[in-house]
């Protein structure tokens, strides 16, 4: 079992040790996509929705999302991120919102997870807001674009350059 980084000799679940790992300057780009019905994604876009405006506060949670990655998903390690971004861009032809969000750090471990998490509760909170509109949405294709910096250097998905 060593080549699982999360486990042991034993095979008891750890949390992998970056304290030999140099400071890097980390950047990742996450992505994904909510389809809705046409009417509903005039709603959002037209900030007719009667919960609120649904994109601002779909950004703020997508923010705090990144910023508690760490309290969400077990082996991850806290990080003091210095930046995150989530932007969003409707598509009136798809009925749909492809969200994104960057996240950057100086530190010892990417921050993959941390845009990750940012898209993924940036998606809910609009499936959250507009649900009693269209319980049909539907969130999918959220992936990790792009990464740069860290031992293993840059990465771009290809599959993801739309």
């Amino acid at each position: 079992m060593g080549e699982f980084t999360h486990l042991d000799a034993d095979g008891s679940v750890r949390m992998v040790d970056v304290d030999d790992k140099q400071l890097t300057k980390r950047i990742a780009v996450a992505s994904g996509l909510i389809e809705m019905k046409p009417d509903t994604l005039e709603k959002i876009t037209a900030v007719a929705v009667k919960k609120g405006n649904v994109l601002e506060t779909a950004r703020i949670a997508g923010i705090m999302a990144a910023k508690k990655t760490s309290d969400l998903i077990p082996m991850c390690h806290p990080l003091n991120i210095t930046h995150v971004s989530v932007d969003f861009f409707p598509d009136y032809d798809k009925n749909l919102i492809r969200i994104e969000a960057q996240a950057s750090v100086t530190g010892k471990t990417g921050v993959e997870m941390e845009a990750l998490s940012a898209v993924s509760v940036a998606a809910l909170t609009i499936y959250d807001m507009c649900k009693s509109y269209d319980k049909g949405m539907v969130i999918s294709d959220i992936h990790l674009k792009s990464k740069c910096g860290g031992k293993s250097g840059n990465f771009l998905a290809e599959r993801y350059t739309r």
